[in-house]
């Protein structure tokens, strides 16, 4: 009986995978067909590919597939559960894709406040009390969030009827942002000011970012990574796509202001909750609040460059913290516990493990050769050259201070002794091959985009609205 649930919880996990793989394979075919042709369309303009859903889709193929082969082997210590939770994943990629590729920014907000529920679940997932109350601490703050969004993109489509555009393409995003010019400016700029709050508290920036820490440390490791590595940048992905629209109705500085405070707040936030962090899961998660306040200000200062850095930076920051999350679950089945006062030696112990973690902390810090040291030296020239010296150096100064605190914190756990005389722990290759994948992606990106290059160009145009 035990070797056949064995072997039906193999293939539950093998059909997960598949999923992953098959959203990774369709967004490359996209990716081909977008470069060649332009924008692609489906079901009467529901669905729409153009080169930043494609960008994004290829995020979350790449994530997920790194998330549900290298983490730990999902719950089957009760085969209902077990299905549940596989069901549940499967419709998370289903609904991210959605939230990418929807052109009406109505099915965009239904699509990620479909992530929240389904997340939500997937966090309470076994029912200890600490997962329960993160669950609900996530859907209370979030669905306010979301309900923030949802008066905003009222808002946008009053304004947009108030214009004269056709009640069946009001909420067309293709349609408004062309037409963005005749929208109402007070109207335009309260619903896209609800909408940054909304949509950011899913990409967890201040002021609604409580929620962050006690989800990332309570989930599944795979979840957590699949939030931190693709959720959090949908939601951002969705929050672009009305910025491109406020952008031409009421000229970037509004924007610009808005999404540069937003940032820095979180920047200060984060960096000030890492230094007396003493959980490693809650540390990657206060370390995700830092690469999103980064990916927020590559939007605030809206150059190509930047555009382009940002988009770098979340497929750079989503495969790092996949393997970060991913290692760190591994860490917690090793060690029983999520305290970082209680691991030392972690490379002596479990070397491979060890080493993995390591890489993607140094990934996560910004250091060559990884792409997150290229997104951010792109972030950094272009904001200089826009005239935001002064928000770039405070970001830097803070940035500093992050550093610091997650590589002294991660440092602790992986030199030294073992506490206890222990044989090596060995991870095994069907995880270690996926961990080291992830990091070969990840320092490839920081050489070259490689047949990226072209899609990277055309989502920075359209990201920053041209």
């Amino acid at each position: 009986m035990r070797g056949g649930g064995a072997g039906r919880r193999g293939g539950e996990e093998a059909a997960l995978l598949l999923s992953a793989l098959t959203v990774l394979g369709c967004a490359a075919g996209l990716a081909v067909a977008v470069t060649r042709h332009g924008p692609v369309t489906a079901y009467g303009r529901l669905l729409r590919a153009d080169a930043l859903s494609v960008w994004m889709l290829l995020a979350v193929g790449a994530v997920a597939t790194l998330a549900l082969a290298a983490g730990p082997r999902g719950p089957d210590h009760d085969a209902a559960a077990a299905r549940r939770y596989d069901v549940l994943v499967h419709a998370l990629l289903a609904t991210l894709s959605l939230a990418v590729l929807a052109a009406n920014l109505g099915v965009v907000w239904i699509a990620i406040e479909a992530t929240t529920i389904l997340t939500a679940f997937l966090v309470g997932h076994r029912r200890t009390r600490a997962c329960v109350e993160a669950a609900w601490k996530y859907m209370v703050i979030c669905s306010a969030g979301i309900a923030l969004a949802l008066l905003g993109t009222v808002l946008l489509y009053y304004a947009a009827r108030q214009a004269g555009i056709p009640e069946a393409l009001a909420l067309d995003w293709p349609t408004l942002a062309g037409r963005a010019g005749r929208l109402d400016p007070a109207v335009t700029r309260l619903g896209t000011g609800l909408v940054v709050l909304g949509f950011g508290a899913k990409a967890g920036l201040a002021p609604l970012h409580a929620w962050l820490p006690d989800t990332y440390g309570q989930a599944p490791a795979p979840v957590s990574a699949l939030m931190s590595g693709v959720l959090s940048s949908v939601a951002f992905a969705g929050l672009l796509r009305y910025k491109v629209i406020a952008d031409t109705a009421l000229g970037p500085a509004w924007s610009r202001a808005l999404l540069t405070g937003t940032a820095l707040l979180t920047l200060a936030l984060a960096a000030a909750l890492l230094i007396g962090q003493r959980d490693y899961r809650r540390m990657l998660a206060y370390s995700s609040m830092e690469h999103m306040s980064l990916i927020a200000l590559g939007a605030a200062v809206g150059t190509p460059l930047a555009a382009s850095a940002m988009l770098l930076h979340m497929l750079g920051h989503g495969l790092a913290k996949a393997v970060a999350f991913c290692a760190a679950g591994h860490l917690e089945r090793l060690r029983a516990t999520t305290r970082t006062g209680r691991v030392r030696g972690l490379l002596a112990e479990a070397p491979v493990l060890g080493a993995a973690l390591a890489l993607a902390v140094l990934a996560l810090l910004g250091l060559p050769p990884f792409g997150l040291f290229a997104a951010e030296l792109g972030l950094v020239r272009a904001g200089f050259a826009a005239g935001m010296g002064w928000a770039v150096g405070g970001a830097l100064v803070l940035l500093l201070t992050a550093f610091a605190a997650l590589g002294t914190l991660t440092a602790r756990m992986l030199l030294g002794a073992p506490p206890a005389p222990r044989p090596p722990a060995r991870l095994g290759v069907r995880a270690a091959l996926p961990l080291l994948a992830g990091l070969l992606l990840c320092a490839a990106l920081g050489v070259s985009t490689g047949p990226l290059t072209g899609l990277l160009a055309s989502a920075a145009e359209i990201a920053g609205g041209r």
